[in-house]
């Protein structure tokens, strides 16, 4: 018997028997399976469910996020980190109503030309809506696939992308690509986990290749090891009036399009003295600074936090935003910022 065969047969009653109830999977609206695919790139389902339920009630149709500005989408966004996320969805939504008329492509090719669509979503889209059979592959089947055949070629190789993707293609069900696809990935989200894999209870176990030869905790086998950059940030916290001034940060960096406090970028921690050096002759630090660690997937971000006074008769940057305490909740924050404004103001982070 072919080994998709056996794969299939074993793996999709599992599935259909013990899949969680998510609302996404109640349709086969691509609007809104590929929200919740690009939700969920990078989050716990947990978590990006509250705002998969935020997006649909506010943007109900593709139309509607199309119409949406930028400032809206990530504010609406605000919390899940990987913001340029956020801003490919919009142009994505932007591109199926021009170049589409509002219904998106139903062929895998045109899927992938849409803002932020890669293999990955234009296949899970492509499988669940459409029937195509094209075989998704994200962490969870990287993980599924290498135990239970035992395959030890690093996941982020050229040659192990390709082997993997041969391999999932190999194994798909085509006449339920989408059921199938969302099955490896549940199986690999809840029993197949990285650490911990609920064994006993895995419709795959009799046949897993590393349960039987002891390398659960082995594989998938990753090659490079991300290196982690350190940056120091020193925010300037200035008050007048009862405003509060931001920037909003529009480089190609993290964060892009959302609103800080005004930076200054250092090569290392800053000391009062250095601070007020680096601002000019008047400027003043009030009280102690706030030091706060925020670590992201690939950087470890040493922020400090100062209370300035402005010089008098200092003009103030025309870029920096003066925000009155009752508006700030109108912006799109990074959770660094929410968290030390929330520490500011006496209030729960």
């Amino acid at each position: 018997m072919p080994a998709a065969s056996w794969f299939s047969r074993a793996l999709l009653p599992w599935y259909r028997e013990n899949r969680r109830d998510l609302p996404w999977r109640a349709t086969t609206d691509p609007y809104r399976v590929w929200l919740s695919e690009v939700i969920l790139q990078q989050t716990r389902v947990d978590q990006g469910l509250a705002y998969w339920h935020r997006f649909v009630k506010r943007y109900p149709t593709v139309k509607k996020l199309a119409a949406a500005s930028e400032d809206e989408v990530l504010r609406l966004w605000q919390g899940l980190g990987y913001y340029s996320r956020a801003r490919n969805l919009r142009v994505a939504a932007k591109q199926v109503v021009r170049a589409h008329g509002g219904s998106f492509p139903a062929d895998y090719t045109t899927l992938k030309k849409l803002k932020g669509v890669g293999e990955y979503t234009a296949a899970a889209i492509g499988s669940i809506c459409f029937g195509l059979p094209e075989p998704v592959v994200d962490g969870n089947v990287y993980r599924v696939l290498a135990r239970c055949f035992g395959v030890a070629t690093p996941i982020d190789s050229l040659a192990g992308r390709r082997e993997f993707r041969e391999l999932a293609a190999k194994l798909l069900d085509p006449t339920a690509p989408g059921d199938h696809n969302q099955a490896v990935m549940e199986l690999g989200a809840t029993v197949c986990t990285p650490k911990n894999p609920r064994c006993d209870d895995c419709p795959l176990k009799r046949k897993c290749i590393a349960r039987v030869s002891k390398r659960i905790g082995a594989l998938p086998v990753k090659d490079k090891k991300a290196k982690v950059r350190n940056r120091y940030f020193n925010y300037l916290h200035v008050e007048v009036n009862g405003r509060t001034y931001f920037t909003k940060r529009s480089a190609k960096d993290i964060w892009q399009g959302l609103y800080e406090l005004p930076l200054i970028e250092s090569r290392k921690a800053l000391t009062a003295c250095s601070m007020e050096a680096e601002l000019g002759r008047g400027w003043t630090s009030l009280g102690r600074p706030v030091r706060m660690k925020h670590i992201l997937s690939h950087q470890v971000l040493h922020a400090t936090f100062w209370r300035m006074k402005v010089p008098a008769g200092a003009r103030r940057p025309t870029h920096w935003i003066a925000v009155p305490a009752g508006a700030i909740e109108r912006y799109a924050l990074p959770r660094l910022i929410e968290r030390y404004l929330a520490q500011a103001a006496g209030k729960r982070p």
